[in-house]
């Protein structure tokens, strides 16, 4: 016997969306934005036929449909789902271990697909009793999928707790949902338009962080210690650095005792902020992006950055060549990273550009090497066996 894939064409397909009552923002986490770029990709592969948006949570279809208005796809209930679809990929909304035992019996096949450090988020809420994130529920799922930024953290743990399969698939990213969110503001401000895109020939730069501060693995701490850094060395490079996503840290005494020691805070130029859509702040406010991560080494805040040509001072070897590179907790590294694109971003304007646009094109839900990877995924789930 040998198995090859034998993919049943028409396969109708689901992707999980937890939809809250009252309604929400797509740009509270980047997971609303991956499962609108993994529906675009699946409708470009030829096994699939339909792709639905499965709601969970306690919110409407409507509250739903207004989320995803970017993408409008058919959407259904966890009900509907469960008795109509050949292949149902959790994403946003995690399913019930019953659910899947019943879907797995009329022959559906279930992936989980992991877009979050999983096993920080796991370890952090056990150690400081918060509310739980991923459930370890034993559920038979056929796959987890998940990213390259977790084939060192997060694949092992998935593979042993969840008892499961798990393959690493590529990131995703389109620009689809940025533009219409500019488009939207243009039109809402006709009179004042705001301008997103790298502007050059400023004396001295302002600096945005748009660590969320949720998790220890993207935070502001080293981002701050990188314009400290870089503040120290020329005091006339950055004229602002604006902190977002600190509202609520400020408060903290240990957070405070912090930022109060670093001159960026004593010579009035760092303030802390609540958290914007990051294209607004950009558009408005910033010239420059100060990043960190901690094994989260693929963020849409980067993809989001180069696209619009801004130097990106970051730590991740998963975007190639582009922006200006230092290594894990080096803020010192990172500080001199900050000045030498301050230096000379605005002379390599266009070949940043050039080198920016052409890795991003690699995360296009319609790029071949995308497409294959999905769709052989999609072939190996559905594999059946033939006589040799």
């Amino acid at each position: 016997m040998n198995t090859t894939p034998s993919t049943p064409r028409n396969l109708k397909v689901g992707v999980s969306l937890h939809v809250r009552k009252g309604g929400q923002s797509l740009w509270e986490n980047g997971i609303f934005q991956n499962c609108l770029f993994l529906v675009l990709l699946l409708r470009e592969l030829p096994q699939v036929a339909q792709v639905y948006i499965v709601i969970g949570g306690d919110g409407s279809a409507q509250e739903a449909a207004r989320l995803v208005e970017d993408v409008p796809a058919p959407i259904m209930t966890m009900q509907e789902a469960a008795g109509q679809l050949d292949l149902m990929i959790e994403m946003s909304a995690q399913v019930s271990r019953e659910w899947i035992v019943g879907f797995r019996e009329r022959g559906g096949k279930i992936v989980s697909m992991r877009v979050g450090n999983d096993y920080v988020i796991d370890i952090e809420r056990m150690i400081f009793d918060r509310p739980n994130a991923l459930l370890i529920s034993r559920a038979p799922y056929n796959e987890v999928w998940t990213l390259p930024q977790y084939e060192h953290i997060c694949a092992p743990y998935y593979r042993s707790a969840m008892r499961v399969p798990v393959r690493i698939m590529p990131h995703i990213w389109s620009p689809l949902v940025l533009e219409r969110a500019m488009a939207r503001d243009e039109k809402a401000n006709a009179e004042a338009p705001a301008h997103f895109g790298y502007r050059p020939g400023r004396r001295r730069w302002r600096a945005g962080i748009f660590e969320p501060n949720i998790c220890m693995v993207k935070t502001s701490e080293i981002p701050m210690l990188c314009c400290e850094a870089a503040h120290r060395m020329n005091p006339q490079a950055l004229e602002h650095v604006w902190v977002y996503s600190t509202l609520a840290k400020k408060q903290h005494a240990g957070f405070a005792g912090f930022a109060a020691s670093l001159d960026i805070v004593k010579h009035g130029i760092a303030t802390f902020e609540g958290r914007f859509p990051f294209h607004q702040m950009m558009s408005t406010c910033v010239d420059v992006v100060v990043t960190h991560q901690w094994e989260n080494a693929q963020n849409y805040v980067y993809y989001e950055a180069l696209y619009g040509g801004y130097p990106l001072i970051h730590n991740s070897h998963l975007i190639g060549s582009c922006g200006y590179r230092y290594h894990d907790f080096d803020c010192e590294e990172g500080g001199a990273a900050l000045l030498h694109a301050y230096a000379e971003h605005d002379a390599n304007l266009d070949a940043y550009r050039a080198s920016a646009q052409a890795f991003l094109r690699t995360l296009a839900p319609d790029y071949e090497l995308n497409l294959k990877a999905y769709g052989d995924a999609i072939d190996a789930l559905f594999a059946v066996e033939h006589s040799s």
